[in-house]
């Protein structure tokens, strides 16, 4: 282990932190825009740690209400996360080989 893959790994960790937390947010903002029709914690499922997000949604909702069914509606959030992960590192990619020449 050498101070740059300590640093990476604290900046992975710090990432996953608020994209959780501005997740839930979002959620939140949400849950008062429309009435309280959306529960906050399907904003913390948006990471693309895919599945194991929903599932931690499902079970903490649970926790709370026993009649929560968010699994669904979480991997909804997930699925879109995920998405949206590729395709932001598809683009990067790209941009980057353009800026090698191998793609024109």
């Amino acid at each position: 282990m050498t101070p740059q893959t300590l640093l990476i790994l604290a900046f992975f960790f710090l990432a996953i932190c608020l994209d959780t937390v501005c997740g839930v947010l979002f959620g939140k903002f949400m849950n008062k825009l429309t009435g309280g029709k959306i529960n906050p914690l399907i904003g913390a499922a948006g990471i693309s740690a895919y599945p194991m997000a929903a599932r931690v949604v499902q079970r903490e909702g649970l926790k709370h209400n026993k009649f929560n069914f968010l699994l669904m509606h979480a991997i909804g959030a997930n699925t879109v996360g995920q998405v949206g992960s590729v395709i932001i590192a598809a683009a990067i990619m790209l941009s980057v080989l353009q800026g090698m020449g191998i793609v024109p």
